[in-house]
Parts: C-alpha cells; sequence; structure tokens
C-alpha cells in the first residue's frame, strides 16, 4: 500500500498544482490538496520499511489522514451547495476531484487492511 500511497500523492500535488495554476495563481486555497498529497507522500515514503511495526503505523497515519481530508472536503462541498452565491465551478471540480481520489485512497486503504487480518499477516 505504501507504493499506492505515493501514487495517490503524486495525483493530489497534481491537482492542486493544476486547480492553482487554473485560477490564474490567485487562490492559494486551490493549493490544498498538493499539501494532503505532500503529507501522504511523506507518510508513504516513511511506511516503506521493512519494519512492520512502522509500516503499520505510517499506513495508518495516512488512512487517516485520507479519511479527514474526505470528510473535510465533502463538508465542504455541500457548504458551497447550499450557499446562496453562484459556484465557481474551476473551484467545484477542484473539490469534487479531491474527494473521489480521497475516497478511492481509503477504501483501497480499508480492503488492504481487511485483507491483511484475514490472512493473518497482522
Amino acid at each position: 500500500m505504501a507504493k499506492v500511497t505515493l501514487l495517490f500523492a503524486v495525483l493530489l500535488i497534481a491537482l492542486g498544482l493544476a486547480g492553482f495554476l487554473g485560477t490564474g495563481s490567485m487562490h492559494y486555497t486551490a493549493l490544498i490538496p498538493a499539501w494532503i498529497g505532500l503529507a501522504l507522500g511523506i507518510g508513504g515514503w516513511l511506511s516503506i520499511s521493512p519494519d512492520e511495526r512502522r509500516r503499520k503505523l505510517f499506513m495508518h497515519i495516512n488512512v487517516t489522514l485520507g479519511l479527514v481530508g474526505f470528510l473535510g472536503t465533502f463538508v465542504e462541498i455541500i457548504r458551497s451547495c447550499a450557499s446562496a452565491k453562484p459556484l465557481d465551478m474551476t473551484a467545484m471540480a477542484a473539490k469534487l476531484a479531491l474527494v473521489w481520489l480521497l475516497l478511492i485512497y481509503v477504501f483501497l486503504c480499508v480492503r488492504s487492511f481487511l485483507v491483511a487480518r484475514r490472512s493473518g499477516k497482522v
């Protein structure tokens, strides 16, 4: 799962940079996916270890970060839709991409944890 984490980190960093450059480099909040990706990348890099306890610790930290990011982004999407202000479609597209990437990442992590537990590796 560490390599999958690094892949999602790269995707999130690319999403953040694309959103930032797509807004004409004016809205720094567009870099939020990049910061989440950077944190996941550091955690993914730290979880590449022969030490099982260290690997499990950092993967659990990573999936928690992914889940918190998913929940926060999901709430922000709901708030944006409920707002009386007109929607910024570039920002909404970036939020939707972020929420889907994080949802897929969390799903893959949970599935991996369950497979590991059932196989007796844990």
